[in-house]
């Protein structure tokens, strides 16, 4: 089955300018994922994600192979040797008391500019989207190799003058300024390097479930190039 039109948008965010693109309508085919993402077999997803996670299959990408080879040459630079890194149906599932410190703050998924996250929510506003930040003593948005241990030193000055990050999923503080946010709709696709500072949006955790057909069900991939 052929989707309908895809809604394209990209956006420019923060000072530093880093792109975020969404799709919306990318594959008309939400219910059958959700479907494989029900009958899918998870397992803890370790120590950064907050949940559980199993294995996808991202060759529904090529849905929109011709779109999706434009956005990443013309947005992300990548024109050539792109693969998938990692596809996987995601669960959130923790309890805000539950978070470890690192989970309590905003992320970023790694230095390199060729690795481009994917976010798929398969789910409607409710379930919460997905949020941008910039550190506040640093005023990086974005974390590049030549950032990485300028960033660390400043989340242990974060840590002497705050203390510990609060219980509770990451958040606009004394530490991260929000930028954007991107919502969640039924068949949107969102990208991003994985490099900007994000954190998902959790906006009832008490309605958080390790069921993947009730839980807060998305499609995370990671794709790398050159």
């Amino acid at each position: 089955m052929q989707p309908g039109e895809a809604r394209v948008k990209v956006e420019r965010i923060g000072k530093e300018g880093e792109p975020i693109v969404i799709i919306d309508n990318f594959t008309g085919q939400v219910e059958r994922l959700r479907a494989m993402g029900e009958a899918a077999r998870y397992y803890p997803a370790g120590v950064d994600y907050p949940g559980i996670r199993a294995p996808a299959d991202p060759s529904y990408l090529d849905i929109r192979r011709d779109l999706m080879m434009q956005v990443m040459g013309e947005v992300f630079g990548l024109r050539r040797s792109i693969q998938c890194e990692i596809a996987a149906f995601s669960v959130v599932t923790s309890a805000p008391d539950n978070l470890s410190p690192r989970q309590r703050i905003p992320h970023h998924d790694h230095s390199d500019p060729g690795r481009v996250a994917i976010m798929h929510y398969l789910d409607g506003p409710e379930s919460g989207g997905t949020a941008f930040y910039r550190h506040v003593r640093t005023g990086f948005e974005a974390i590049t190799p030549d950032r990485e241990s300028v960033y660390a030193a400043a989340l242990e000055d974060d840590e002497r003058e705050f203390g510990p990050p609060p219980q509770g999923y990451p958040r606009a503080s004394e530490r991260f300024e929000q930028i954007a946010c991107i919502e969640a709709q039924p068949d949107r696709l969102a990208l991003y390097r994985g490099r900007q500072l994000h954190s998902g949006v959790i906006p009832d955790p008490a309605a958080l479930s390790d069921d993947p057909g009730q839980g807060r069900l998305t499609v995370n991939m990671f794709l790398y190039g050159s």
